[in-house]
């Protein structure tokens, strides 16, 4: 039961947007600049960046839709989410990947700054100045998200299949575009 009282039936993130139409507007473009623009990194990896600072804060619902939506667009599908979940270290990513990896850790501990050998091991695999810049706000927005879902106690679907379709509509439509219902972020 969420600690506060919604307008509606919605889990996670998706409720909260739904009672709070003016906040779902600039959280919506938010996600929608960070993970669906072209960027260096694609939709699929940044997804899975945005899915792995979820899942170190234990934030089941973003965890699972960003999950999803990375394995709806990465070669190893789910499997490869499953395997950054358990180790990014061993998981089959690239090593420019597995390093960013490392800077979204850094940046979901603690904000302070990232570590000078997290930035030249990403460096040395490929890494340049937009990915790292991409990481790090990446991270530090999904940790702003994860508190907002977290923090208000939502609601949290234990069917599979509600991430299955999460993923389907992002991958489709983005976040909060031509939807009656908001997105999830």
């Amino acid at each position: 039961m969420p600690h506060i009282t919604l307008n509606n039936d919605h889990p996670g993130i998706r409720g909260l947007l739904a009672q709070r139409p003016d906040t779902a507007a600039p959280l919506n473009q938010l996600a929608n600049v960070l993970l669906r623009e072209p960027a260096s990194l694609s939709r699929g990896e940044r997804e899975l960046i945005a899915a792995y600072v979820s899942e170190l804060n234990k934030t089941a619902f973003c965890s699972g839709t960003h999950g999803a939506a990375a394995g709806a667009q990465l070669e190893g599908g789910a499997d490869t989410v499953a395997a950054v979940f358990r180790d990014p270290g061993t998981a089959p990513v690239s090593p420019r990947l597995r390093a960013l990896l490392r800077i979204a850790a850094e940046v979901q501990e603690a904000a302070r700054p990232v570590s000078a050998e997290a930035v030249a091991e990403a460096r040395k695999e490929g890494a340049e100045d937009a990915d790292i810049h991409d990481t790090v706000l990446i991270a530090a927005a999904f940790c702003l998200f994860n508190r907002y879902v977290s923090c208000l106690d939502t609601a949290i679907p234990a069917d599979p299949a509600f991430y299955d379709e999460a993923a389907r509509r992002i991958v489709g439509q983005g976040y909060g575009r031509g939807l009656s219902t908001p997105s999830a972020v």
